[in-house]
């Protein structure tokens, strides 16, 4: 079984034709609500993208915004360890999304705020602890050494950045960080080949929004090219991206196999309006999958080029 310990939020989504600059006024058209939030979207893509038994720790208000997050998670057949509270909001998003497919999103955390490090149940059962940074720090960090002591894998989505902590850092095993996040954690602005080499963790993922992704594990370098797809609105093809690389490592995939799944349910993600509402189903994966088996060997050597690897990097040559 995997744990996702997380955020679970109700997003505002407002289509724009762009992201308004400071001080500029923008008219939007449809406005929708959808469930969201960093870790109840991982935790549907666990188990509904990825095909894996999940559950999920996370804390709600005593309000209606929580009802569509728990019919959410219930329908996709996620176990849920609530934390109710009453004094709180759940959280919520306001999320604009341009006519391009890109997203400017402002969060009001709420109860996620809430979650303390006494709530983490027992961990007899999961192979894998998935956290966010959109809970309190000190609070991943708590779960994440608990989790370690008892011989389960971290992985940590560093995301929103901010600089992590030493004493997580130390307990984590699988980092997934994207380029901004990546410079911020190794404290440097080189390439991503340059960033990952300063990076005392035993895996590194760092995706590349379009391009795909790439991956240091130990001495291995793994690069991955992303799908060609047409963008509607890209809120939640990270947290895909995540929530299905450790679906498929729990069920003994390959790293190399695990990151072109993700690679493929996160471009998926990207087709459909909302973050969980645009989650694809195990089956949707695998189809894309099998229509898109041959391999562009031009598309692997740019990326590599782009990340500053050479071109011969590569997982099991």
């Amino acid at each position: 079984m995997i744990l996702v310990a997380g955020s679970a939020n109700l997003d505002f989504v407002i289509q724009v034709q762009h992201i308004p600059a400071p001080g500029e006024t923008v008219l939007g058209r449809d406005l929708a609500f959808f469930p969201g939030g960093k870790g109840a979207n991982q935790a549907i893509a666990c188990a509904r993208a990825g095909g894996a038994t999940t559950e999920m720790l996370l804390a709600l208000g005593d309000d209606w915004f929580a009802d569509p997050i728990e019919d959410s998670l219930s329908e996709a057949g996620v176990w849920m360890h609530r934390v109710i509270m009453p004094k709180s909001r759940t959280g919520a998003a306001f999320i604009s999304v341009s006519d391009d497919g890109e997203n400017a999103i402002t969060v009001a955390p709420g109860a996620n705020s809430g979650l303390s490090a006494d709530d983490l149940p027992e961990l007899g059962g999961f192979s894998h602890l998935l956290l966010q940074l959109e809970t309190p720090l000190d609070v991943v960090t708590e779960y994440a050494r608990v989790a370690h002591e008892q011989g389960i894998k971290v992985v940590l989505n560093a995301a929103p950045a901010q600089s992590l902590p030493a004493e997580l850092l130390a307990v984590i095993d699988i980092l997934i960080v994207n380029e901004g996040e990546l410079a911020l954690v190794a404290d440097h602005d080189g390439n991503v080949a340059s960033c990952l080499g300063r990076v005392e963790i035993p895996c590194v993922v760092t995706t590349l929004g379009s391009r795909g992704c790439c991956a240091r594990n130990g001495d291995e370098i793994i690069v991955q090219p992303g799908f060609e797809v047409q963008a509607v609105d890209t809120t939640a093809a990270g947290d895909t991206f995540c929530g299905v690389l450790v679906a498929a490592l729990h069920q003994k995939q390959s790293l190399e196999t695990a990151l072109h799944r993700a690679n493929a349910a996160g471009a998926l993600a990207c087709t459909r309006l909302g973050a969980q509402t645009s989650i694809p189903s195990c089956g949707e994966v695998d189809l894309l999958l099998k229509d898109t088996a041959a391999e562009d060997s031009s598309r692997r050597e740019a990326l590599s080029k782009y990340c500053g690897f050479q071109a011969q990097d590569r997982s099991g040559d």
